[in-house]
């Protein structure tokens, strides 16, 4: 079975990943870069923390290989599910999760990052984001992402929020969800790894920072959170935000 920890950007969707890999390791699966390697995968499952990128057949397909032969392994994804993503969902052969944040936390969070490696010369996958519009409207494009996905009956639900403030209950969750035994000291252990408090930069593909919730209430002028209050009321309602 292919694992798939899908997120929005800048939204805990690493330490997830990682936290999701861990704990199925740790129960006798499959490490998902180990997979990469053993099934030449590298052009398809990139960076550290095995992203997919697009859920596209083209993609897909490959890395159903090692799951048909038997293989569980977790793979990372920011992008929406596809109609052939959502067929192998629907028959069970790809798991679903999928993590969110207060969109203007995130939105913050991508621009912030961006520009830090910018400036620290080695630009990243963020640098785009040079203004307050552009931010806007890569978080709204993510906004529409998890809108598809919170509509996926089959797939796990968290918000980075509660995986911070509420660790110990999220991860149970998540272990539960993927049918793994909480008490199994391996899974134990790997989920205690993993406590906001333990996580910091130095941990691979994690990508954890300041990660502080409502400093966009800080950063962003009065004005700017208007206009961020009109193109994205309707998606912090139904997320739950204020």
């Amino acid at each position: 079975m292919i694992i798939l920890s899908a997120g929005m950007p800048r939204a805990g969707s690493g330490w997830y990943y990682n936290l999701t890999n861990d704990v199925c390791v740790a129960a006798g699966h499959q490490h998902g870069r180990e997979i990469r390697a053993r099934y030449h995968l590298g052009s398809i499952l990139t960076e550290v923390n095995c992203n997919i990128g697009s859920l596209t057949a083209r993609r897909l397909l490959p890395v159903l290989v090692p799951s048909v032969l038997g293989n569980t392994f977790v793979i990372k994804a920011h992008a929406g599910p596809t109609p052939f993503a959502t067929w192998l969902v629907n028959r069970g052969w790809i798991l679903p999760t999928y993590i969110y944040r207060d969109p203007r936390d995130a939105m913050l969070s991508a621009y912030e990052y961006g520009q830090r490696g910018t400036q620290a010369g080695r630009p990243n996958a963020f640098s785009h984001l040079t203004d307050f519009g552009k931010s806007l409207d890569f978080i709204t494009n993510y906004c529409r992402i998890w809108e598809q996905w919170i509509t996926c009956r089959q797939a796990l639900h968290t918000r980075y929020e509660r995986l911070k403030s509420d660790y110990d209950r999220e991860a149970d969750r998540l272990v539960r969800f993927l049918a793994l035994q909480g008490d199994d000291p391996p899974v134990h252990s790997a989920v205690e790894r993993h406590r906001p408090e333990r996580a910091s930069q130095d941990q691979a593909g994690s990508h954890f920072s300041v990660g502080t919730s409502g400093r966009f209430r800080e950063m962003y002028s009065d004005a700017e959170q208007t206009i961020i209050q009109d193109k994205l009321g309707s998606y912090l309602e139904l997320m739950g935000y204020e």
